[in-house]
């Protein structure tokens, strides 16, 4: 019993080895090497791996092709596309028309595959089949047009041969509405040609007949408009509308709303009353108007208008605002030639011609004086005695009379007697609407001034204040004994020159330039000249101090500062030849105000400076003096101990007693002597 089981075991060991062997032996065995495009996939790569698209033990050959290829799945799944219209039989085995194992240049996607799927002719293909209504244009496209690779032998990895193309327009076209269309292109065009655009629907909302015809899209459905064709929806009704809502009424206010009340109908649609929509053109000659329709532009066709015919006023050949200009009744110059050339198209006169003349002649002229007034030159003083004729002159053929824009202010008629010299104050003077003179002159006489009302500072930008405002105008401005060119006799200022140079303009300069020279500071705190340091009070006041070392290269530091100024600058007994009533300082060096105790010892090319050992301002003991660096005996540790006195002695210079610095001598036995007691040293002492 036992050797019955144990052979039973052994037998069905060995059958399952036989047969685990010859499935091995099937696995590595494969009919044929795969194609290129799915040899490059590393898993099946040498066509051995033959379960990863044989599907193995408990896969399908079916589910591994649906497994790579998830598009075509998808296509069978929702039964659209070339693969969701192919009959069941066929659509449940992939090798019905992709087979494989036929080498590496075997296309899997071949005429057979597509003559399979229903598709005889490749190049014939219906594209509708994939539901892609193709027409128009895109008939006459090569395939590899929108299929790039539909023709190549080996389709790059990661791209598609023909599926992944979307069949939105905007997939293969650029879309010149970007993106801002919320309806499909085909709503609005063909595929013969962009610009073709049909909208058979549009019947429903407004005929497209008569001047509507041409029409172009944006003329009705503008951007940023309710109406606007980007908030156009699929299935969405629009509204009807007036002539009014898309079209802005050339005509008045009261012409449109009074014809909407003789007609009995709405504003918006009284443009039908005179315009029919089937005219090619709103301003067709075929449009109508009566005179009771006329009149409620404002101008009745009373007489003598109501004897002229249309075409009189109303020119065919002219565009519409020409022909129909709203005219008012006294409005002559918009039919009649206007004499004066439109000199009185806007202003006080813009009334019209009957502002001057009746409405029944044209001269003479209503305009008087008292009109004149409305200008911008009444007429007063001696402008009152000339005639009309000396300022609006008559060209002759050249041109009309000249009356708006005749010369208004003084300058544009007289002279300058002022040579330019306020053309600073431009600003102010423009305010004046007769000009600059008037702003100080009268009409009667340019020598009438009103001296008050002149702004000295503000005209000449100098002002009269301290010392300057108790003098009379005349001291600077001395007169003319005879006039001149302009009838001027008043003096000018300056009478230096040709332009203002402030102070000195009038007043000599008493530092004679010593303070005007490329050392100087030329501006102190905005102020420049004279009055960096002067006021137009006094000159004897210094309001806003004296710098002394900025502007004389000498500053008052130490003692110095202490001193009073006559100290240096002594007071003269009578002011000098200009105007100076201090005299000046002796020099900038201490040698020009101090004796030199050192009676020259120090002088150095004729110069003695005490600011090379004295550096003090405070006193004059205070040295700085370095006897090794500032003299040719460098003092030794022994020396250093010394007093000074010991080596530096009074003695007679040119008579007087003073301490000897040098020459002094400077060897050991000059003051130590040697063996023979110092006789030597003595003797060079001596």
């Amino acid at each position: 019993m036992n050797r019955l089981r144990t052979g039973i075991l052994v037998g069905v060991v060995s059958a399952v080895g036989v047969l685990l062997l010859a499935v091995s032996a099937a696995e590595r065995k494969s009919p044929g090497r795969v194609s290129t495009v799915h040899g490059r996939i590393a898993e099946i790569a040498g066509g051995e791996a033959c379960s990863a698209c044989h599907g193995g033990w408990f896969g399908s050959m079916r589910r591994s092709c649906t497994g790579c290829h998830a598009d075509v799945a998808g296509q069978i799944e929702r039964a659209d596309g070339l693969h969701g219209r192919l009959a069941a039989p066929l659509a449940a085995d992939c090798t019905n028309c992709h087979s494989e194992h036929h080498g590496g240049d075997f296309r899997l996607v071949n005429a057979l595959a597509f003559s399979l799927a229903g598709v005889p002719d490749v190049a014939q293909f219906d594209h509708r089949l994939v539901g892609f209504e193709m027409a128009g244009v895109h008939l006459t496209l090569d395939c590899t047009r929108c299929h790039p690779h539909a023709e190549a032998e080996l389709v790059p990895e990661g791209q598609k041969r023909f599926l992944g193309l979307s069949r939105d327009c905007a997939s293969c076209h650029d879309d010149p509405h970007q993106g801002r269309m919320q309806v499909g292109c085909a709503t609005c065009h063909g595929q013969d040609s962009f610009a073709e655009r049909s909208v058979p629907a549009h019947e429903e909302w407004l005929s497209l007949r008569g001047a509507h015809a041409g029409a172009d899209c944006r003329t009705c459905h503008p951007a940023d408009t309710p109406q606007a064709l980007e908030r156009l929806r699929p299935g969405a009704h629009q509204s009807g509308r007036q002539c009014a809502d898309c079209h802005a009424t050339p005509h008045s206010e009261p012409f449109v709303a009074g014809n909407a009340r003789l007609a009995g109908v709405p504003r918006a649609a009284v443009c039908r009353e005179c315009h029919p929509l089937d005219l090619p053109r709103f301003t067709d000659l075929r449009a109508s108007i009566t005179p009771a329709q006329h009149a409620h532009g404002g101008f009745p066709l009373a007489a003598p208008h109501d004897e002229v015919v249309c075409a009189g006023c109303h020119a065919p050949w002219q565009g519409y605002a020409e022909r129909h200009p709203g005219r008012a009744p006294r409005d002559c110059a918009a039919c009649h030639e206007d004499p004066h050339a439109g000199q009185f198209a806007g202003g006080p006169f813009a009334a019209g011609c009957t502002a001057c003349h009746a409405a029944t002649h044209f001269a003479p002229p209503l305009f008087d004086r008292g009109q004149h007034e409305r200008t911008a030159l009444p007429l007063t003083g001696r402008h009152t005695e000339i005639d009309c004729h000396e300022c609006h002159t008559d060209p002759g053929d050249e041109g009309a009379r000249r009356f708006r824009g005749t010369p208004s202010r003084c300058e544009q008629c007289h002279a300058d007697a002022h040579a330019g010299r306020f053309a600073h104050a431009s600003t102010r003077l423009a305010a004046v609407p007769q000009g600059a003179c008037a702003a100080c002159h009268g009409t009667t006489a340019f020598a009438h001034v009103d001296h008050q009302a002149f702004d000295h500072a503000a005209w000449t930008e100098f002002p009269i204040d301290g010392a300057h405002a108790q003098i009379d105008c005349a001291d600077c401005h001395r007169p003319q004994p005879a006039p001149d060119a302009t009838g001027r006799r008043f003096g000018r200022v300056p009478r230096h020159g040709d332009g203002f140079g402030g102070c000195a303009t009038c007043h000599g300069d008493p530092h004679q330039g010593a303070f005007d020279g490329p050392n100087a500071p030329a501006n102190v705190d905005g102020r420049t000249g004279c009055e960096r340091c002067h006021d137009s009070v006094s000159f004897r006041v210094l309001p806003h101090g004296f710098d002394h070392g900025a502007f004389t290269g000498f500053p008052l530091q130490g003692a110095h500062a202490k001193l009073d100024c006559s100290a240096c600058h002594a007071r003269l007994p009578a002011a000098d030849a200009v105007g100076r009533t201090w005299a000046r300082a002796a020099g900038g060096g201490c040698a020009d105000c101090h004796s030199d105790p050192h009676r020259g010892q120090f002088e150095r090319l004729g110069r003695v400076d005490c600011s090379r050992c004295h550096k003090s301002a405070n006193s004059f003991a205070t040295l700085s003096f370095r006897h090794n660096l500032d003299s040719r005996f460098p003092l030794s540790e022994a020396h250093a101990k010394v007093a000074c006195s010991s080596c530096h002695k009074p003695e007679p210079i040119e008579g007087v007693p003073v301490v000897r610095y040098r020459p002094l001598p400077t060897e050991c036995v000059d003051c130590h002597g040697n063996e023979d007691g110092g006789a030597a040293g003595r003797r060079r002492r001596q």
